[in-house]
């Protein structure tokens, strides 16, 4: 005769068993958790409220929004917001133009050409750069990639907006690799397979039906990668310089949103002045632009291709 163990199922228990108490314990940290994140975004988002309507109410927002000039600390301040939004975007796009081709045929190649061990080993260097902090990438930008763009073009300045803009790319590279291929792999594997079956080349395939399949997912990766390099901070502030007007040449210093933010948080100002205000409103609109671009990223991100493999 063979003695046979009955296992009571879980949602079998009396309410008042151990594992109820357990749930209930389980769900008042869960619930405290989520409070806290919750409650960390309302702080930071009070803050910033806060502060950017006291700049406001000293400073109109005309001139900050549609001024040209930005002079916090002159005799007569002026907080025209747009030099520092011109060095944000430049920087911005010159650093995807660089991270966008690098990331997106290195996401190609390992999701459809590397064989296990290369890939493993390339994945493990993209991972290795992704992994490095951006105070290094900001010293690489000082201490490397300035001086050989000197030595191309001699009249560059020690601190310019080009070698920031190459070393951002180089970092947000890992980004779009990273997501590039996210969005291949959930292409449907019979997408590729009746390609290659009707007689295309891999390239072929890749580029005319894989590609374009993965187009929402590939612009999902651009976007947020352009989040983060709108959101760095250590490079543009150790390699751009602080010069914070409309200088179009790359080979010119140059200051952005989050430098300004970071300059001047650090310097000796006093706390209820409209210069130490303005932080404030530079910091909101930047939380604003970076989130709408994480918005419209995650959008993107939740449509996935019929047919996908990933829910």
């Amino acid at each position: 005769m063979v003695a046979r163990t009955v296992t009571r199922p879980l949602f079998l228990e009396g309410t008042g068993g151990p594992g109820a108490r357990a749930d209930r314990v389980a769900r008042r940290v869960f619930l405290a958790c989520a409070a806290l994140t919750g409650g960390t975004a309302a702080v930071v988002l009070g803050v910033l409220a806060v502060g950017a309507a006291q700049f406001f109410a000293e400073a109109p927002a005309g001139g900050f929004f549609a001024g040209t000039t930005w002079a916090p600390f002159a005799e007569e301040p002026r907080f025209g917001v747009w030099p520092l939004v011109a060095a944000t975007s430049r920087i911005t796009i010159g650093a995807i133009l660089v991270a966008a081709p690098l990331g997106l045929l290195s996401a190609v190649y390992l999701q459809h050409y590397a064989g296990r061990r290369t890939g493993a080993v390339v994945a493990a260097a993209v991972a290795a750069l992704a992994s490095v902090p951006t105070v290094v990438f900001g010293y690489v930008a000082l201490n490397a990639a300035t001086p050989l763009l000197r030595l191309v073009w001699p009249g560059a300045e020690a601190f310019n907006g080009a070698s920031a803009t190459l070393v951002v790319g180089l970092m947000i590279a890992p980004t779009v690799a990273f997501l590039g291929r996210e969005a291949l792999a959930a292409v449907p594997p019979a997408y590729f397979h009746a390609g290659m079956a009707l007689g295309a080349s891999r390239g072929r395939v890749v580029a005319l039906v894989v590609a374009p399949a993965a187009a929402r997912g590939i612009a999902a990766a651009v976007l947020l990668a352009m989040a983060r390099a709108v959101g760095e901070t250590m490079i543009v502030t150790m390699a751009a310089g602080s010069h914070a007007g409309l200088a179009w040449s790359p080979l010119e210093g140059v200051r952005t949103l989050t430098a300004f933010v970071a300059q001047t948080s650090l310097g000796d100002i006093a706390p209820d002045g409209p210069d130490f205000r303005a932080v404030a409103a530079v910091a909101a609109l930047l939380f604003v632009v970076t989130y709408a671009m994480h918005a419209a990223g995650r959008a993107l991100l939740a449509r996935r291709p019929a047919g996908s493999a990933h829910p």
